[in-house]
């Protein structure tokens, strides 16, 4: 029996503490969504996995508790839409895109293109699709490798999921501190800020049309911001993954990490969702991260005992 936290593995599923922790947490988040952001069906689902796997087993219970730092995680994601960015600081457009070109640019043709011009005029069909389905890693190779640790190594399975939510915090006071626009919108709208820009699948758009499908539509349909492209978060997380898989010695698994972090990195030039400043700002960002973490870790004893006491939850 571990009663860390006051929390005791073996007791009943439906006792009253249970019932009266889940009944407020469920309220208490579709009250809160409803007044920042309106109600949503995602909503109402998001809970229903929670309460479904926090009542079914203890080993649900557990592996749901674990995971409840990626809940974190897209609530708070999900919450700056009540925010956007913009408003808290000038959006940087002209300036990123020029510091981009003198950086990065490409000569041809007389003319000096940033990649993501370049690669506009290079597309072709088999980008397209390549490049669509390492994109569409970016949320299932986190959380499958977080779900392979928790089962495999709880200690390892805790540092790397508050590792993820470090630099997705670190990102995000970045996101309000420096509003960027991405490639698309320049490519789109020019210099101009236009606060109501939708959310836009920019290249991903043609590996949808390809498969006559609406997968990246929808997604970016749900943006949380438009003007949050630099970092680029979807090029942290690839790496905060192939770090921690060389940590575990994952062995030949870790080529695969490898390829999947390069192939979204360039996939979010190519489809003109970044600039490589973004990509490298994204790889700082979880390099920082994951060091800070370390760091932490070593330092703070206090942090040290809550982390233990998390493993010991579940």
């Amino acid at each position: 029996m571990d009663v860390s936290l006051g929390i005791d593995k073996s007791r009943k599923l439906f006792d009253r503490k249970s019932l009266f922790l889940m009944g407020g947490v469920t309220i208490g988040y579709l009250l809160l969504s409803f007044l920042l952001i309106g109600f949503k069906p995602e909503q109402l689902f998001l809970m229903s996995v929670l309460n479904i796997c926090y009542f079914s087993s203890q080993v649900s219970r557990r592996f749901i508790t674990g995971f409840s730092i990626f809940i974190v995680y897209w609530v708070i994601f999900d919450y700056m839409k009540a925010f956007p960015n913009y408003r808290y600081a000038p959006v940087h457009i002209e300036s990123l895109y020029q510091l981009e070109r003198s950086m990065f640019g490409i000569h041809t043709g007389g003319k000096v293109l940033t990649p993501n011009e370049y690669w506009l005029v290079q597309q072709n069909s088999f980008l397209d699709v390549i490049t669509g389905f390492f994109y569409l890693t970016w949320i299932p190779v986190p959380l499958g490798f977080a779900a392979y640790l928790f089962f495999k190594d709880k200690k390892q399975f805790v540092y790397f999921s508050c590792t993820f939510l470090l630099v997705n915090l670190i990102g995000f006071v970045i996101y309000y501190v420096c509003p960027a626009a991405p490639p698309w919108y320049v490519q789109q709208y020019g210099f101009q800020f236009n606060a109501a820009t939708p959310g836009n699948t920019a290249g991903l758009g043609r590996f949808d049309a390809f498969f006559h499908v609406h997968i990246f539509q929808s997604l970016y349909a749900k943006s949380s911001n438009v003007f949050a492209a630099i970092p680029s978060l979807h090029s942290a997380y690839p790496l905060i993954v192939f770090y921690y898989g060389l940590k575990n010695r994952l062995g030949k698994i870790n080529i695969l990490f490898g390829v999947i972090m390069a192939g979204i990195w360039f996939a979010a030039v190519y489809n003109s969702h970044h600039y490589v400043l973004d990509v490298v700002a994204g790889v700082c960002c979880a390099l920082a991260g994951t060091w800070l973490f370390r760091r932490i870790v070593q330092r703070e004893n206090m942090v040290t005992k809550f982390v233990q006491k998390i493993i010991n939850i579940i």
